[in-house]
């Protein structure tokens, strides 16, 4: 097969050994290849020709059909053959003709041969990156890729990279002749995903090579799965659903009951083979436990793992279990349940009858409160009323006890409350009353008697004599006859020696009757 390519650049190109004149037709072959080159303006009478082909100056092939050459042979027609080219066989050929009646060999053409080799075993490099079983590479988003194409071609080439991509209006990336032609891509993103190709040219034969690799950019969901649930068609029944969307490829998910360490349901719920964003699992209410742990786990093939969780919780309503309320007023009844998960209904009950919004009752919900308004008590609304909340788990009731008095029942009550005030404040006015005549009641009680084995001895000290005493002992304040006793002394003696004591009061001297009064009343006191 003959896949030389014949050009003609007739005094467009030149070559080192022979003038631009001389160069009358450009051939250029592939290596390996077969070439034949055309001997021009030969004779007319061609049947007693004789050829000869040179190269650069050299007969390198002669018309001798008694010893052909398999690589060099001179055909009938005087063109030369030359089979599986190489690079050795580029030169400038001669083609010359030798006639019977001419001795001489005469040139006819000349004809300039170029040997193009490749672009051949051309190789791309994409790291880092993973291969997978179709042979599709792919790269973590926000990482540093470099790409490199080599490949092998004579005389030079030109190499291109060029990347087909729906995102990309330029699909040019790189160009040049330098071995390797690299180019990086710094914290890659989704949209840099695609066909990467790498072209080789030669750029003498101009002959084209491509070699492309697919590129793909994985990412995880940024956020964390989510967890929900909801009822099912049939009461006894509960969908669990965990999603985890916004990575590429999707993530492979599976739910699992942590209280029991048993798997419930690897995703898909189609195919458990397949990868979803989407787990769905019903499971029945009788399987389910308080205080139960559900948990969804994602696993993403760029190696990132997030989970999501929730705990089961049977209802427990709580609120005031007893209330009491006068005839003809309006009453309101509250719960709350904040612990349910998945989320109870919650409804008022009186015995085992729902009460539903009436002109006598009005049901109201803010948040996790729930409220029974009645309207215009009456006797019969006492009772037991029930707040009854139920999640798939089971059913919990929280019993409220109304009671309904008349207003008659509160007469002894505010009785009751009057008497208990009116005896409060005697009990005040009396403490009160005690404490200011305490002096009094405690004169009256007779607190200054003073036993009768024992004696007291008056001394009375004049204040203009002994000064000393002022400071240490207070004055009585003077009587109204003008004499000031400022000092009584009290000595108390045993009662065998009161005889004694009374010889020495009369040494002493005697006391003015105003000032030995007033002794004595400081001695009660």
């Amino acid at each position: 097969m003959t896949l030389a390519a014949v050009v003609l650049y007739l005094l467009l190109l030149s070559h080192q050994t022979v003038s631009e004149e001389q160069v009358q037709l450009y051939v250029i072959g592939e290596k390996g290849e077969n070439t034949t080159l055309q001997c021009l303006h030969q004779p007319v009478n061609m049947s007693s020709v004789l050829y000869q082909w040179k190269k650069d100056g050299a007969v390198v092939a002669t018309h001798n059909p008694s010893n052909p050459s398999e690589h060099l042979s001179i055909l009938n027609n005087g063109s030369l053959r030359i089979s599986g080219l190489l690079y050795i066989d580029e030169g400038l050929y001669t083609c010359e003709c030798q006639t019977k009646k001419d001795s001489s060999w005469q040139s006819h053409s000349n004809i300039q041969l170029k040997i193009a080799g490749g672009p051949t075993n051309i190789s791309l490099d994409i790291r880092p990156a993973t291969r997978l079983k179709n042979g599709t590479l792919f790269v973590n988003k926000s990482s540093d890729v470099y790409f490199s194409c080599s490949s092998e071609s004579y005389p030079s080439q030109n190499l291109t990279w060029t990347v087909e991509n729906l995102a990309q209006d330029n699909p040019d990336r790189a160009s040049g002749n330098t071995l390797p032609l690299e180019f990086s891509i710094s914290k890659i993103q989704p949209q840099d995903q695609g066909m990467y190709t790498c072209a080789s040219q030669n750029t003498l034969s101009m002959t084209t090579v491509n070699k492309s690799q697919e590129l793909l950019v994985y990412y995880a969901p940024e956020r964390h799965p989510e967890c929900r649930w909801e009822v099912g068609n049939e009461p006894s029944h509960v969908l669990f659903i965990c999603t985890w969307i916004g990575g590429y490829p999707v993530p492979s998910l599976h739910l699992q009951e942590v209280y029991e360490k048993s798997v419930i349901a690897k995703g898909p719920t189609i195919n458990s083979s397949q990868e979803t964003e989407r787990l769905e699992y019903r499971v029945n209410r009788h399987i389910l436990h308080d205080k139960e742990e559900v948990k969804c786990t994602g696993h993403h093939v760029t190696g990132v793992e997030k989970y999501c969780s929730f705990d089961l919780h049977i209802p427990y309503p709580s609120g005031d279990p007893l209330v009491t309320a006068l005839e003809g007023s309006t009453i309101t009844l509250s719960c709350s349940e904040t612990d349910a998960f998945p989320s109870a209904k919650t409804v008022w009950k009186k015995m085992n009858d729902v009460i539903n919004n009436t002109m006598k009752y009005i049901l109201s919900e803010n948040g996790p409160t729930y409220k029974l308004t009645i309207i215009n008590l009456t006797k019969e609304d006492a009772g037991v009323y029930y707040c009854y909340s139920e999640n798939p788990l089971g059913a919990r009731e929280l019993e409220v006890i109304l009671t309904v008095k008349t207003s008659a029942d509160n007469g002894g009550a505010v009785v009751g409350v009057f008497v208990s005030i009116l005896i409060m404040m005697m009990g005040i006015v009396v403490g009160v009353t005690v404490y200011s005549k305490r002096d009094k009641i405690c004169i009256g009680l007779g607190f200054s008697r003073l036993d009768d084995d024992r004696g007291d001895i008056l001394s009375l000290v004049d204040s203009d004599e002994e000064e000393i005493f002022n400071d240490s002992v207070p004055q009585l304040p003077p009587l109204t006859n003008g004499h000031a006793t400022t000092l009584v002394e009290i000595h108390r003696i045993p009662s065998i020696d009161h005889d004694d004591t009374a010889d020495s009061t009369e040494h002493t001297g005697q006391a003015h009757p105003d000032q030995t009064e007033a002794a004595h009343q400081s001695e009660d006191c």
